[in-house]
């Protein structure tokens, strides 16, 4: 063997084994948002609206996630982070980041700005930038408030989220928004709001359109199902993580 070649295979054995990547942890609640969950939207869910949520244990605690609903109130986002019990980060219109008190409030609460007019490759970029750091992004699938609080006509933007980070997709049906505080409603109305949440959608296979429809489809018909299946009684709650909506974890 010459001299040369030795040394590189000597030079190899003494090197240090590369190390494997860093597995992205999903962020921690902070204390705004702890204190948010506590004393507002527990209360508000659970005893205003008489709130309860089923299925529970379906929803992946860590890792980064695309929480699909229907849309029917502007109560659901606050509402859906709660019960998931993990924070479900929501894209806002940036000049709210500027209100006092709110602006540090909604980004405490994982909200992330969108400026207005900006196209929706930006705001796909965006959402994509939170779940690389290993947020549950939400999405509302028919991007505004329904009357009738179901879906229908679903826009493929989460499909295309979960495609380009590889996550996958959980369907939530929140069940009687739109008629505690729905499209054109001028007071809230004290009717019982609860969520069901479904099982998780693989991430489509490409970015190719007959992909990210067949996702689109899938989380349409399951969330529309839950919604079918009409408020939770007292028999759907199984002990546990079921029984409740959950705070944010620890």
């Amino acid at each position: 063997m010459n001299r040369p070649v030795a040394a590189v295979r000597r030079a190899l054995r003494r090197r240090k084994p590369a190390e494997p990547p860093a597995l992205i942890r999903t962020p921690r609640p902070s204390l705004t948002y702890r204190l948010i969950s506590y004393l507002l939207v527990f209360p508000v869910y659970r005893l205003l609206f008489r709130g309860r949520t089923a299925g529970n244990a379906n929803v992946p605690m860590e890792g980064a996630l695309v929480v699909v609903a229907n849309h029917g109130s502007h109560l659901d986002p606050p509402l859906l982070g709660h019960a998931l019990g993990r924070p479900v980060a929501f894209m806002a219109k940036a000049e709210l980041f500027r209100v006092p008190i709110l602006g540090p409030i909604i980004r405490a609460c994982g909200a992330y700005p969108v400026s207005r007019g900006a196209s929706d490759r930006e705001a796909i970029r965006t959402a994509t930038d939170r779940l690389l750091e290993g947020w549950a992004t939400g999405v509302f699938i028919d991007g505004s408030r329904q009357s009738n609080g179901r879906v229908n006509d679903p826009q493929a933007g989460a499909a295309l989220l979960a495609a380009r980070a590889g996550v996958p997709l959980l369907p939530v049906a929140i069940i009687n928004s739109h008629r505690a505080l729905g499209p054109g409603q001028k007071g809230a109305r004290l009717v019982p709001i609860h969520i069901r949440i479904g099982t998780p959608i693989p991430p489509p296979a490409s970015r190719r359109r007959p992909d990210l429809d067949a996702a689109t489809a899938a989380c349409q018909a399951q969330i529309n199902a839950l919604l079918d299946q009409g408020l939770i009684s007292g028999r759907q709650l199984a002990p546990g993580r079921e029984g409740a909506a959950l705070p944010p974890s620890s």
